[in-house]
């Protein structure tokens, strides 16, 4: 006898949802804000103990939850042209056919032994959130996951699961990342990448929680589809055909030492030069004009491949901007403060190691309303720094309990836009991937409340 089950809306339908509910917040929360003042380095930080209530503001008007979604869009603009050219890229790529001989070839290697794929494959992405800060430049990555994966019977979960849980755990255990240790530790007067020994043991701690965790739902779903979190799932992406042959010809092999080169390139550009989405977005434009060259396909066929490429991403810019759009209701509702100041009070009443534990929570449940990790930290960090000195720990387990409740919660919260992008991308409906990593975020959420808790006992700075 068939069971009627409650169907799970489209993300995009969720997301909605999710702007319509900040709407309403605007209107239940009191409006307040804190003072900011500009650093050194110009950007501004809130000064601790400056909260006050704003009366007599203006709500924002009901149909704002409507306007809030071009907004939306205009804000993440530079993510979403370089979604657009990256799928434009990756397309010229395919169409080239090393990548379909170089995942053949790779197919063979790992024949047999999925804990390579996996566990090289946490770890590498880790390493690079950990040290570089990196996420929105593993979108490329998304498409040859996929393939390696179906090729060795996991299924789409197991791919992102290899990319996100990599891409959480580095940045939770993040050791000398810019982008949040760093800023952290300079908005809290420390000293940069001070406390680096201890950072390095949780991240070997962290990354090897993940392994095991991507490894062990994949070893279940190779062994059955029916234990798959995507089955009755109607896939929304292309279906690309799992390589056969590994045979490289001469081009195959100059097309894969360019695109080796440009990550080369795009590495030393992010570390030397300090380049983002724009940068990025214009190496893979000029990437995508080199391998037309090279491989000789002509200019109208690699128009014709960039656009069709481009426009298989369309439902991921749309949820892209549809995500943004939370952030921008509660910003201009001006209630994010009212939301940090009403969580962050409590924490002053309370004991250290406790004090620690209720910062991850706080710094948790930020994320949600403040995605930007560097963002987080300069609204943040000016009220932690100074409640540690007020409960008796180190600075450093604040911005240690900072990384880990921005990075952990990167690859949960929906509002995080490359974490939606990531998962529309794949196909990965949301509602699949919180069943797949809820286990592993309360995992960390446990391991890190232990960490703080060491870290306050031995007096970690």
């Amino acid at each position: 006898m068939s069971q009627s089950r409650f169907r799970v809306p489209h993300t995009l339908v969720l997301l909605f949802g999710m702007v319509l509910i900040a709407q309403a917040l605007t209107w239940i929360l009191p409006q307040g804000q804190f003072q900011r003042e500009l650093n050194e380095q110009g950007r501004e930080e809130v000064i601790a103990g400056s909260y006050e209530r704003l009366e007599g503001a203006d709500r924002l008007p009901w149909h704002k939850a409507f306007t809030a979604i071009p907004d939306g869009f205009a804000a993440a603009q530079d993510i979403i042209f370089f979604v657009f050219l990256v799928g434009g890229a990756f397309a010229v790529l395919r169409r080239t056919g090393a990548v379909d001989a170089l995942i053949a070839w790779l197919l063979e290697r790992f024949s047999g032994r999925p804990g390579l794929l996996i566990g090289g494959g946490v770890f590498l992405f880790a390493i690079g959130s950990s040290t570089l800060g990196m996420a929105e430049e593993y979108l490329p990555f998304v498409p040859v996951l996929l393939i390696l994966a179906r090729g060795m019977g996991f299924d789409a979960i197991t791919a992102v699961g290899i990319l996100c849980i990599g891409y959480g755990a580095g940045y939770g255990a993040a050791t000398i990342n810019p982008f949040t240790v760093l800023i952290a530790q300079n908005v809290a007067g420390l000293e940069p990448t001070s406390g680096l020994l201890f950072r390095m043991v949780l991240f070997v701690i962290f990354v090897a929680v993940g392994i095991h965790h991507v490894y062990r739902y994949a070893t279940r779903v190779s062994s059955g589809a029916s234990t798959s979190l995507m089955q009755g799932v109607v896939a929304n992406t292309t279906e690309v055909a799992v390589p056969t042959s590994s045979k490289f010809s001469g081009i195959h092999r100059v097309v894969l030492a360019i695109v080796a080169a440009t990550v080369v390139l795009l590495v030393w550009g992010i570390k030397a030069h300090h380049w983002y989405l724009n940068e990025m977005g214009a190496l893979f434009l000029g990437l995508s004009l080199i391998l037309i060259l090279i491989a000789r396909m002509g200019l109208d066929e690699g128009a014709r491949q960039f656009c069709s490429g481009a426009a298989e991403l369309t439902t991921t810019a749309l949820l892209i901007g549809f995500a943004r759009s939370i952030q921008v209701v509660l910003d201009q509702g001006m209630v994010v403060d009212t939301i940090i100041y009403g969580v962050a009070e409590p924490l002053t009443r309370l004991g250290p190691t406790l004090a620690a534990t209720g910062m991850l929570a706080f710094q948790s449940l930020c994320n949600l309303f403040i995605p930007s990790g560097s963002g987080q930290a300069y609204v943040t960090m000016p009220l932690m720094a100074p409640l540690a000195d007020l409960v008796g720990i180190h600075r450093q387990v604040a911005v240690l309990a900072y990384q880990f409740g921005d990075g952990f919660t990167n690859i949960l919260v929906p509002t995080n836009a490359v974490l939606v992008g990531i998962l529309t991308m794949a196909g990965v409906p949301y509602d699949r991937w919180v069943r797949f990593v809820m286990p592993f975020m309360l995992k960390m959420w446990l391991l890190g409340a232990l960490a703080l808790a060491v870290a306050v006992w031995i007096g970690y700075h």
